[in-house]
């Protein structure tokens, strides 16, 4: 599949020159994207580089760009953005070196989310990079590609016609460390259950999407593992791997069930849910179908009295409550008088004819309890079959 993108990084033909020799492009063009005026030319976008107005009407002059096309099967957009990032000083703002001018200035235009969430993620990375080098904060803009135009033809190929042709190097001479390739070893089955992700030997744009939106922050405690097809040894696998993402639900070396194609964070925890609990058991009831436990159930006495840690989502292996906060309502549910924050989302339940506010994980979306007002103070009322607790001494290991 051939995808595109678009990049600015100073002057056009330096840029265009450099995508145009990197495996996998197909072609790039120079031209200008991210104006406001119609039919731009070189002359007026020199013309309009020192004047953010004109004739007192808004005016948003156009940078030097490069759309660059690629084969999907021989690169992807996470090498060409991270390439761009390195080409350049990308926080100089309007301008590269003393090509001075907001022409000149720095700018990711994507054309899908995976593009956008790669340009935003890298750039995070990037930053934290340029910091320990002494560089400040990097001014690109990155924003949706709505029109680029090409540029005149003589700007086109401009070095290849022109080899000792103005080409200055405007990299700062910082660069990303090498990714870790997925190891291509043979991996074996664990003892009881896990979790095995197939990705795809080349690039996969809802693996990329699956690992940003799932994998990278899976705290659970099923081990989880990414690899290819052809890396597994001794598997009972039944379902055809010709997917991927393909998510494995594996006990013992032997295949449970699965999932083919990518899954959102809530549609991964229910399965996983249903993986790790039972779907027949009171866990999964009060997690799914939003049950209540017994009062004081045999797991509320367990937790009941617990010594200083936290409580876990049983599913998510997210830290939900602090016993710092444990008090007892003397109910036969476990109260707190807050949740650790950012960790649930509440909203109004009016089940049962009655008035209530609901408690849910925020990462798994699994029902926790609810929560009430009283006598001046917040109770926190949940369910002990859905967590699980973790010692202080060891909640460093599950941040």
């Amino acid at each position: 599949m051939i995808a595109e993108i678009v990049f600015a990084a100073g002057c056009f033909w330096g840029v265009e020159k450099h995508f145009e020799n990197l495996n996998g492009v197909t072609d790039v063009k120079s031209g200008y994207v991210g104006g406001n005026y119609p039919n731009p030319t070189y002359k007026k976008v020199l013309e309009y580089r020192k004047l953010p107005t004109k004739n007192n009407l808004e005016i948003v002059n156009y940078t030097e760009g490069v759309l660059v096309k690629f084969d999907t099967n021989k690169t992807n957009a996470k090498e060409l953005i991270k390439s761009f990032w390195q080409i350049h000083d990308p926080t100089q703002k309007n301008r590269q070196g003393n090509d001075i001018g907001n022409n000149y200035r720095s700018a990711i235009f994507y054309t899908n989310d995976n593009q956008k969430n790669i340009a935003k993620n890298t750039k995070v990375k990037y930053q934290s990079l340029l910091e320990e080098h002494g560089f400040g904060k990097i001014v690109t803009e990155i924003k949706p590609l709505e029109k680029f135009y090409e540029a005149e033809t003589y700007h086109q190929d401009y070095l290849a016609k022109n080899p000792n042709g103005y080409c200055p190097n405007h990299a700062t001479g910082v660069k990303f460390e090498k990714e870790k390739e997925v190891n291509k070893e043979l991996i074996q089955p664990f003892k009881g259950k896990e979790i095995i992700v197939i990705k795809a030997q080349g690039y996969c744009p809802y693996c990329e999407k699956f690992e940003e939106d799932v994998s990278s922050k899976y705290k659970g405690t099923i081990p989880l593992r990414t690899v290819l097809e052809n890396q597994l040894k001794g598997f009972d696998i039944k379902t055809k791997l010709d997917a991927t993402p393909t998510i494995l639900f594996i006990e013992d070396g032997k295949e449970v069930f699965s999932n083919r194609g990518y899954l959102n964070e809530k549609e991964f925890y229910e399965q996983l849910g249903a993986f790790k609990l039972g779907k027949d058991t009171e866990s999964y009831n009060v997690a799914f179908n939003k049950s209540t436990d017994s009062r004081f159930c045999k797991q509320y006495d367990i937790f009941k009295d617990t010594p200083d840690g936290v409580f876990i989502d049983k599913v998510s292996g997210d830290i939900l409550f602090d016993t710092k906060d444990r008090f007892n309502s003397k109910t036969g549910w476990l109260s707190f008088y807050k949740a650790v924050d950012g960790s649930t989302i509440e909203k109004p339940d009016y089940s049962y004819g009655m008035n209530r506010v609901e408690v849910l994980a925020k990462k798994s979306g699994i029902h926790l309890g609810h929560v009430f007002d009283e006598f001046g103070y917040r109770r926190f009322c949940i369910n002990a079959t859905v967590l699980e607790f973790v010692p202080r001494s060891e909640v460093r290991k599950i941040q």
